[in-house]
């Protein structure tokens, strides 16, 4: 079997790529560089100069190859290799006749325990968000801002006790039966992170994600040591060397790796038996389409690490619900891991015209006296 084209598409906000075979058989990935995705875009366009004419099935060695061909990284480039990575993993599958899973170890699990999105622009929004998501049968909801759009000349003090006051309404709201992920999208100082993750620790959050920025690991490290819950963190990282060393540094209690962006199944399995070494648990980081879910769901079924599951919403509306042909059933809470050779999904081509590419606006959010706000 060897490669004969390799696809790129834009529809809507997402990048896809297909790759082709001599027998017909098509595997389906996608690129996670959602900020960037033109730029990720023309590396897998240069990847196919590699690419075409390649047995699909040396999955490792065109890993391998790829990654290390130059000395250039980053996350451009790790969206395609991610994106191909898939790929090639759901063209396994479909050879073999088993879900790309079966070859990366087999089933820990039948079905994925995840997390709902809850978004809002008020107090009020946010709460019933968290009982709507209760209400719906999810044991967990995330990306749960404790922050608003602060009000001017917000003191520190103000700032932590209206987020505290917050984080106390989600847990007031849920009681016990509902997990809090709460995300704090890289906007607090390490001095910050520490005192509000101290007033919030009596709501027991599931998580704290992303509490500081991820460039500085000694910076996570440092609130790691301070407080007394668990931080999530990595989606913003591309490697295993990155993971290894916010491992041995003691700076994370749950792994977030973008199987779309850290380099595909083989690279986020190897993620997971690194995070496995430090008894650190795994939850895949998940802002995409359809076809991101179907991927993290293969590598969610065969890791023993798993603990839980992003979920964006929007998965039973279009234009999600229509540009995947039979997107993953949901029960009460939990993704059923699918049992169809490859991934588990196919774009519908029909529906793909409906959603033209919107390219991503350069819109960074400012403070009141103007500088830059971290995403």
């Amino acid at each position: 079997m060897k490669i004969t084209d390799i696809e790129t598409l834009f529809v809507d906000r997402w990048l896809f790529v297909r790759v082709h075979t001599d027998e017909g058989i098509i595997g389906l990935g996608e690129s996670g560089t959602w900020g960037y995705l033109e730029a990720s875009e023309r590396v897998v366009q240069t990847f196919k100069r590699y690419l075409v004419g390649q047995d699909p099935l040396r999955i490792e060695h065109h890993w391998q190859y790829l990654y290390r061909n130059s000395h250039f990284r980053g996350a451009a480039i790790m969206g395609a290799l991610s994106a191909v990575d898939i790929a090639l993993w759901d063209i396994a599958g479909k050879y073999f006749g088993v879900p790309s899973y079966q070859l990366l170890g087999g089933m820990c699990r039948e079905r994925v325990r995840v997390y709902r999105h809850v978004f809002g622009e008020t107090t009020e929004e946010l709460v019933e968000g968290c009982i709507g998501a209760k209400r719906e049968g999810f044991t967990a909801v995330g990306h749960l801002s404790p922050f608003v759009p602060e009000s001017p000349r917000m003191t520190h003090t103000k700032k932590i006790e209206d987020a505290a006051r917050r984080v106390k309404a989600y847990r007031d709201a849920v009681g016990d039966d509902v997990d809090l992920c709460i995300e704090i999208h890289r906007q607090l100082s390490p001095s910050e992170a520490i005192v509000l993750a101290k007033r919030i620790a009596e709501y027991r959050p599931f998580f704290y994600e992303d509490p500081v920025l991820p460039d500085n690991i000694e910076a996570m490290a440092q609130v790691a040591a301070h407080i007394d819950i668990p931080i999530a963190t990595g989606e913003r990282l591309h490697t295993i060397f990155e993971f290894e060393e916010l491992l041995a540094k003691k700076a994370t209690h749950y792994v977030r790796p973008d199987v779309c962006m850290a380099g595909g199944l083989t690279h986020c399995k190897k993620i997971a038996a690194l995070a496995e070494a430090h008894y650190v648990l795994v939850a895949p980081h998940n802002p995409l389409s359809p076809v991101s879910t179907a991927a993290c769901v293969q590598l969610d079924a065969c890791i023993p690490n798993f603990a839980i599951q992003e979920y964006p919403l929007g998965e039973d509306k279009p234009p999600k619900n229509e540009i995947v042909r039979q997107p993953l059933k949901i029960e009460r809470g939990y993704l059923l891991v699918p049992r169809e050779p490859g991934i588990g999904v196919e774009l519908n081509d029909k529906a793909l015209a409906k959603y033209p590419y919107v390219p991503r606006k350069i819109v960074t959010t400012l403070r009141e006296d103007g500088s830059v706000v971290d995403q």
